[in-house]
């Protein structure tokens, strides 16, 4: 099993070896191809429905599920996603987990639990079982980032201590936050998603900015690059297509993440207001792709499989245990 001493040596060994590492587009190559590492799966049709969306969204309130993101996501490359959960339920992360278990195509789960919040261990480690539960996200909501909370930090703690990342949903005001967290918990991984939510538009906020920067310091902070069509607010789907639109966003993350510390994320199905996923690949696709062979495998699944999969080069992947089913919960289960 890769550790976090794993992860954080072998960020800069992953280059000399990624070129001999083929990025297939094979459908059904599972994580050897493209990696989705952001997308949502629900079912308004459940018997007790779903608390998001809302019914009154008349664009994302329908089932979505796995089969419907691989039609659109195989004739693009992308052989496999990790599921972002945005149920605030908590026995909704074993909806996913079972719907995994059916579905080789959902490589993994970064399921929703309240850090520092009663009874957060439980569930954690009961998860944490699943072989395909990666980490949890957290952000801005229900009392923010509470560094100076103790029950707070013993839960992230408990994180990096069953090697679990934590992905931040938060907002450009916030970023500092996350600079902060990386620097008070050096061994996890930190991952913020949707470029930090920062609005396409100029000029960048200054917070935004300073973020990245000093983001450049901290080899467990992770950018997700997702989230750049919704920053347009073009909601009437009419974000632009070509890549010069986001560059100015785009080249700054580059600067200071780097090749070893990006990933791709398509945010699908919310990405569908503002985009098809066509669009939203391609204009990460051209942007990485003029920056070279290596730096577009790694953006597209190598640093995937290094960040949630436990996977790294030199180890190949990580021994997972089985998926075990949760009896008490029939009612959950997909199909």
């Amino acid at each position: 099993m890769i550790t976090r001493r794993d992860f954080l040596g072998t960020t800069g060994a992953c280059a000399a070896v990624a070129m001999a590492l083929p990025l297939s587009c094979n459908p059904g190559a599972g994580a050897t191809g493209i990696i989705d590492t952001h997308t949502h799966f629900y079912d308004p049709t459940r018997s007790q429905g779903v608390p998001w969306p809302s019914k009154d969204d008349a664009v994302l309130h329908r089932r979505v599920m796995p089969r419907d993101f691989r039609r659109l996501a195989e004739p693009l490359g992308i052989t496999g996603t990790v599921v972002v959960e945005a149920s605030p339920w908590e026995e909704d992360n074993q909806w996913i987990l079972d719907l995994a278990a059916q579905d080789p195509y959902l490589l993994g789960l970064v399921g929703h639990l309240k850090p520092g919040r009663p009874g957060f261990r439980d569930p954690l480690l009961r998860f944490s079982a699943h072989r395909r539960f990666r980490g949890i996200r957290t952000g801005g909501w229900d009392g923010g980032l509470p560094l100076d909370n103790p029950d707070w930090r013993r839960d992230i703690t408990l994180l990096a201590d069953h090697d679990l990342s934590l992905d931040l949903l938060i907002g450009p005001e916030r970023f500092p936050d996350a600079v902060r967290i990386a620097e008070a918990f050096p061994g996890l991984r930190i991952i913020v998603d949707h470029c930090c939510n920062v609005p396409v538009k100029h000029p960048l906020p200054e917070a935004w900015l300073s973020a990245v920067r000093a983001a450049e310091k901290h080899p467990n902070l992770i950018m997700k690059v997702s989230g750049l069509v919704e920053g347009t607010g073009k909601s009437d789907g009419t974000a632009p297509r070509d890549t010069e639109a986001y560059r100015f966003i785009l080249d700054p993350i580059a600067e200071a993440f780097g090749e070893d510390r990006v990933v791709f994320g398509s945010n699908w199905p919310v990405s569908e207001r503002f985009a098809p996923l066509a669009t939203v690949f391609s204009i990460v696709d051209d942007y990485f792709s003029a920056r070279g062979a290596t730096a577009r495998a790694k953006f597209f699944t190598h640093n995937a499989r290094r960040i949630y999969l436990g996977d790294t080069p030199a180890r190949g992947a990580r021994r997972l245990l089985p998926i075990p089913t949760h009896p008490q919960y029939p009612t959950l289960r997909f199909g």
